[in-house]
C-alpha cells in the first residue's frame, strides 16, 4: 500500500508505464475521500512550453529509486482526461477520469467528491 505521506516526497519522480516507458513526472496525488487512500496521481506531460496534467490510477503502482511505475500503458495514460498545470479538478470532471480507465465512480451519498488533492 502506498502511504500518502510517502508519496508526497515523490513529487518530481519519473512516472513509468507497466513496460518501463516514461510517461512524465509525478505532479500531485488525489486520495479517495471515503478511505483517504491514494487513488490517482497527476502526471506532467507534454513539451516544455506546453505542459498539461493527465490522471492515472495508483492501484498496483510500485515505487523504485526515482520513479513510480503504474499498471497502465503510456498511450492510455496520455489519452486520459487532462487539465492545465495551474488548474483545479472540477467536481464534474471526476467521473470521466474513472470512465476512461473503466473504473466505477461512486461519489458520496450527498454528492460529495470522490477525489481530494493531498
Amino acid at each position: 500500500m502506498i502511504e500518502v505521506s510517502d508519496i508526497r516526497e515523490w513529487r518530481g519522480y519519473a512516472v513509468d508505464d507497466r513496460d518501463g516507458h516514461k510517461i512524465g513526472t509525478l505532479e500531485g496525488v488525489y486520495v479517495d475521500t471515503r478511505t483517504d487512500e491514494p487513488a490517482m496521481a497527476t502526471v506532467r506531460t507534454g513539451l516544455p512550453t506546453r505542459y498539461r496534467l493527465v490522471f492515472v490510477p495508483l492501484n498496483a503502482a510500485t515505487v523504485g529509486p526515482g520513479y513510480v511505475k503504474v499498471n497502465y500503458d503510456r498511450s492510455l495514460v496520455k489519452d486520459s482526461p487532462s487539465m492545465g498545470t495551474d488548474d483545479v479538478l472540477p467536481a464534474d470532471q471526476e467521473q470521466p477520469i474513472f470512465q476512461h480507465y473503466g473504473m466505477p465512480y461512486t461519489p458520496g451519498a450527498a454528492g460529495e467528491r470522490q477525489l481530494a488533492r493531498r
